[in-house]
């Protein structure tokens, strides 16, 4: 089962928890004074460069892509390690924020929705 099969309800509980435990590790982290931003930004921008030219020839729940996914995941986590459905939120947040759409999209046109697919499947198989 990959994204596009989740239920709305699902869908909707991964949207709440990611803002509910984004908005508490603001509040504890003073809006994440512990991470260094120009960092981990520069390495967002490193990781979505290496995936966006493997879009085409990969499914989101490939081992290749999966296996970059590490990556992602520990980037995000630098902020603070988001359960299972915040994770997905995450995603769902790039999807629905039409910045981060358009920003995230300017590495591949299809990279938002292909990361969907891939935080989704990384999610199921390796966070609780």
């Amino acid at each position: 089962m990959g994204l596009q099969q989740a239920t709305p309800e699902y869908l909707d509980q991964c949207r709440a928890a990611q803002r509910a435990e984004q908005e508490q590790s603001l509040a504890s982290t003073n809006n994440w004074a512990h991470v260094d931003k120009p960092q981990a930004h520069a390495d967002f921008d490193a990781f979505y460069k290496e995936l966006a030219p493997l879009i085409d020839a990969n499914e989101p729940a490939s081992p290749t892509i999966q296996a970059l996914m590490a990556k992602h995941f520990a980037i995000v986590s630098r902020f603070y390690v988001p359960s299972r459905e915040a994770y997905v939120g995450t995603a769902l947040f790039y999807a629905d924020n039409a910045e981060m759409k358009a920003f995230h999209n300017t590495y591949h046109p299809r990279l938002v929705e292909f990361l969907g697919g891939a935080v989704y499947a990384y999610a199921q198989q390796n966070l609780v």
